[in-house]
């Protein structure tokens, strides 16, 4: 089986904590160059600390708020230039917990702008680079929530769901190029994401967070929450020369609470 990504080019994004740093360790630990962006410029310096190193590999990090369209556009275009990045790995912050009915139209505005806008602009950058190459895996770290959606998250529900449509899409138009498409699913991982959801379902229903934690155990099959390494592992994998015709797909890493769909 084919793993390496010697001398292959990742951008991660929101690569300087959690799912996103899980992932970069993992590409880097298979070959790859990592080039990580986010918006803290501190937490992108020490992440790229752990990422593991050999012989051609030059890993560096960018500065990026994907919450400004125009500076990601930036970030996309000066990558363009300076040469092929052949895995895109978008990954982003989730949008704010609360009913879908109390939500604003700026939160959907602001979250399908933070997803699936700065993932288009992105991938309209960087493919030709890809195709060119002979060499292009484009990854969304997204949400089991397309699968079925999740109590309290209104906002990412619907922006999940838009990204994943988005993928298929793309999936199609890329796969003559031997380009692959793939959205990865995180279940309740141990994130700070997390622990805010359990944190703001504890306040709304006047519970504790361990109560909401100890709910969310029991409905996971393998009653235990992941790992970032194993959401990483997996965005990992999709990105191999082993994994050339895996395309189009939603991945579920969530110890088997997802029903199927």
């Amino acid at each position: 089986m084919n793993l390496s990504l010697k001398d292959k080019t990742a951008l991660i994004c929101g690569g300087s904590q959690g799912l996103g740093l899980a992932t970069a360790i993992e590409l880097a630990s298979l070959g790859a160059t990592c080039i990580l962006t986010a918006r803290n410029e501190e937490n992108l310096k020490t992440a790229v600390t752990q990422l593991s190193s050999e012989a051609g590999q030059a890993h560096r990090y960018i500065v990026s708020d994907f919450s400004d369209l125009d500076e990601v556009k930036d970030l996309a275009a000066d990558l363009a230039l300076e040469g092929t990045v052949h895995i895109l790995i978008n990954n982003t912050g989730g949008p704010a917990t609360g009913p879908i009915l109390e939500a604003s139209t700026d939160a959907f505005a602001d979250a399908f702008s933070q997803h699936l806008l700065c993932n288009q602009v992105l991938a309209q950058a960087l493919v030709p680079g890809m195709i060119q190459a002979g060499y292009g895996r484009i990854i969304n770290i997204i949400s089991t929530s397309v699968k079925a959606p999740l109590k309290n998250l209104g906002v990412s529900n619907t922006t999940r769901w838009a990204v994943a449509a988005w993928a298929k899409t793309l999936a199609t138009e890329l796969a003559p190029h031997g380009i692959t498409v793939n959205n990865v699913l995180p279940g309740s991982v141990r994130t700070a994401r997390l622990e805010s959801i359990f944190s703001n379902s504890a306040a709304a229903r006047n519970v504790s967070p361990e109560t909401i934690a100890e709910e969310a155990l029991r409905e996971i099959p393998m009653k235990r929450f992941g790992e970032a390494r194993e959401v990483g592992a997996m965005a990992a994998f999709l990105a191999t020369p082993a994994a050339a015709y895996v395309t189009g797909t939603s991945i579920a890493v969530d110890g088997g609470k997802t029903p199927v769909s």
